[in-house]
């Protein structure tokens, strides 16, 4: 049975934003196509998705895989839109290789997809072997190899472009995004010394960005969606006032992480098209937490 908005398919389900961002859909009337990527050798959890109220009548799972584009094409087939959030993941990494970089890249040009003037320097993430680096290149060019098929083809394409993403989730893994967020109250150094001038976005108003952009007439090309700019600092003392129980880093350390060039993500583009911002940090760091002590990663 079609939900009564018609049909769209988010690729890469399974994940962080994917998986919320089908809970939405369902609930705002949506049928939903979605892919996944199964590994013979192993059963994945997907009662996140499957237990989704609606999803026994307005959920189908796909097995896709972005090495092999067509696999795309029977869970794409009559939508009225594609969120592509799928990608290869390896945060880890600090090297991208060609074939990480082909897969997104060729992924990404092998889907219709629906998804401002600064883009991720990628000779920077290539010398400079920065932890991400091989999730950061590849999701650069994919974007700009989207952005430029749709210039050339007349394609509606959309891309979004969120800052550090935290808030609950669904997923049965610790999204990294959350990961890096929550490293200040966890004591983990090697996450939170990327954290010296934190620009962040609570899930549901990615989510909500996403589903707005689809829904709004006239809109193109990339939206920033970032909705609060912070420092090490003041990120340190409002943690420290609101969640006393832990233990936080020490001030000196916080006075090396202010000495950081500051820079800010614009959301201007966003917001002029009409979208509003619904969520503050307090919001994303009590979900954030609530979820991981429920799933027991705190």
């Amino acid at each position: 049975m079609e939900g009564k908005k018609g049909t769209v398919c988010v690729t890469g389900g399974a994940g962080y934003i994917g998986s919320w961002l089908i809970m939405r859909l369902l609930q705002r009337g949506y049928s939903v196509t979605t892919t996944v990527r199964l590994n013979p050798e192993s059963k994945k959890d997907l009662s996140h998705l499957t237990n989704l109220p609606g999803a026994s009548e307005r959920l189908k799972i796909f097995n896709a895989d972005l090495n092999r584009p067509e696999t795309f094409l029977p869970p794409i087939e009559g939508c009225n839109g594609v969120f592509h959030t799928a990608h290869p993941i390896d945060i880890e990494g600090i090297e991208a290789d060609d074939a990480t970089i082909n897969m997104a890249v060729q992924g990404t040009l092998g889907l219709t997809i629906l998804d401002e003037n600064t883009w991720t320097d990628v000779d920077f993430c290539r010398t400079a072997k920065v932890l991400g680096s091989s999730y950061c290149i590849p999701k650069t060019l994919a974007e700009q190899g989207a952005l430029k098929f749709a210039q050339e083809t007349g394609l509606e394409v959309v891309t979004i472009v969120p800052s550090l993403v935290v808030g609950p989730f669904i997923c049965p893994h610790f999204p990294f995004s959350n990961y890096l967020a929550l490293s200040i109250i966890t004591g983990n150094r090697e996450g939170y010394k990327y954290l010296p001038r934190p620009q962040m976005v609570h899930i549901d108003d990615v989510v909500s960005g996403h589903i707005y952009l689809l829904e709004c007439p006239d809109v193109k090309g990339r939206y920033i969606c970032s909705a609060i700019h912070t420092t090490f600092l003041q990120l340190v003392k409002f943690l420290s006032a609101r969640y006393p129980e832990f233990r936080l880093p020490p001030l000196d350390l916080t006075k090396e992480m202010e000495e950081v060039k500051p820079l800010e993500l614009s959301s201007k583009k966003l917001l002029d098209s009409g979208f509003n911002f619904k969520y503050g940090i307090e919001e994303m760091f009590d979900g954030a937490i609530k979820s991981s002590k429920e799933k027991r990663f705190l």
